[in-house]
């Protein structure tokens, strides 16, 4: 049992090693890729354009809730006026990146992975690299950047979707006033603190889990069973790294 133990904390550390060393490469990687920007834009359109509706729609159901939630909430305590700054506050600091985040990892990442896992599978990075073409700067690298660039939009506008969600619901369906409603928002929302601690979240969330995506299929095992793992994986081990940095995040940003 010991030995199993040791075996398996050794395995641990040499995948968390590797894995270092490749993130490494990739953020070495992106002034290069500054040369040749079609990959990037090519891969922003795959894993940001297809993406776009799920996010869409998503933030308008959440802007839905919010409405319906903070407008009951805060009637209690004859606050409804202030309905437009909640809906605001718990979308660009929180629910915006953070459920972006998961949305992307179960859409985007899942595809990222069954792609390289696929390319893995029938041997095209094998193929690329009896070229002397490294898969890394080739394959690798542009849905790493694509993914970090696409995550902040689409985060951006899932936020901008769930507040014109909760206006739908809490000014037009409820009777919210609407001045207030878009005054409170414009008064109590600061900028750097609020708007760009939200992108800074983002940016993270889209270096975490297009990474988790890219590597669970660059190291997933060449057969079907292998890249269905790796696939699932994706989602489990993105979506508990997206809510981790999303405590971490919190706690260094508003303390």
């Amino acid at each position: 049992m010991i030995s199993a133990i040791g075996r398996s904390v050794i395995g641990g550390v040499e995948k968390a090693g590797y894995a270092a060393r490749m993130f490494l490469r990739l953020v070495l990687e992106f002034f290069p890729l500054l040369r040749r920007p079609r990959l990037v834009t090519k891969q922003i359109h795959f894993v940001g354009n297809y993406s776009l509706v799920i996010i869409a729609v998503s933030g308008l159901f959440v802007g839905f809730v919010l409405g319906l939630q903070g407008y009951y909430t805060l009637n209690r305590y004859g606050s409804e006026q202030a309905l437009g700054l909640l809906v605001a506050l718990s979308l660009v600091r929180e629910l915006g990146p953070v459920v972006t985040a998961l949305l992307f990892a179960g859409r985007a990442g899942t595809s990222l992975t069954a792609e390289i896992g696929l390319m893995k599978a029938g041997e095209q990075l094998t193929a690329l690299e009896m070229m002397a073409v490294d898969p890394l700067k080739t394959v690798i690298a542009p849905r790493m950047w694509a993914g970090i660039i696409s995550m902040p939009i689409l985060a951006a506008i899932f936020s901008a979707v769930g507040i014109f969600g909760g206006y739908v619901v809490g000014v037009i369906m409820i009777g919210v006033d609407s001045g207030s409603f878009w005054s409170q928002m414009q008064g109590g929302v600061d900028v750097w603190r609020d708007v760009g601690n939200g992108v800074i979240k983002s940016v993270v969330f889209g270096f975490a889990v297009t990474f988790v995506a890219l590597f669970q299929g660059y190291e997933a095992k060449p057969t079907p069973e292998g890249v269905s793992r790796a696939t699932t994986k994706t989602v489990v081990f993105a979506s508990l790294a997206v809510l981790g940095l999303d405590f971490l995040l919190t706690a260094l940003m508003f303390s």
